[in-house]
């Protein structure tokens, strides 16, 4: 039990670290391909599914790490 929560705690770490690498600070997705400044402090579209993408991926990681812990 404990090898397959390791497995799964590398796994959402690799992809907590994609996840945080393809969001840009200070500049949106949009701009990222050819956009215009938008001076808009509201995520949209694909930033609003990677922001909320990152929280459910560190609970997932917080949960594996303390369940690797306690086992």
């Amino acid at each position: 039990m404990s090898t397959i929560l390791s497995v799964a705690q590398l796994a959402i770490a690799v992809i907590l670290i994609i996840l945080v690498l393809v969001q840009e600070r200070g500049g949106g997705v949009g701009e990222a391909f050819g956009g215009g400044a938008e001076f808009t402090t509201q995520r949209r579209g694909i930033e609003k599914y990677l922001h909320t993408a990152t929280i459910v991926g560190l609970v997932l990681f917080i949960a594996t790490s303390l369940a690797n812990l306690l086992l």
